[in-house]
């Protein structure tokens, strides 16, 4: 079977896979929208508005407003890889994503999670 690209998958189908990781462990969906803000440039209301379209994944990263550039000050591990060691920026960004949720559900400070 071959591996679906996360890419082409429905921003509605994932962005609830992070809330709910970040949920499960006592944080809370404003709180996973306030870290995807500050990555993307997006406010709560685009986001929820694009959780109701049929946005791909890889198009809320590439169509994303305004990329914080702190995030490249986002480092460490996501699925065993050096995030700020991949090499396509595409995928770069959707783990940038995903390390903050982490760094989220791990119960960090938002300050330090926002690098203020």
């Amino acid at each position: 079977m071959p591996r679906t690209d996360v890419t082409q998958m429905s921003f509605a189908k994932l962005y609830p896979l992070l809330i709910n990781k970040a949920v499960k462990k006592g944080r809370t969906r404003e709180e996973v929208d306030q870290v995807t803000t500050w990555l993307t440039g997006y406010s709560a209301e685009d986001i929820a508005h694009l959780e109701q379209s049929d946005t791909s994944y890889g198009d809320f990263f590439r169509n994303a407003p305004a990329m914080n550039p702190n995030r490249t000050l986002i480092t460490g591990k996501v699925c065993g890889i050096q995030v700020e060691a991949i090499e396509d920026p595409l995928m770069r960004e959707i783990r940038y994503l995903d390390k903050l949720v982490d760094e989220l559900a791990k119960g960090k400070p938002m300050a330090q999670i926002l690098r203020a």
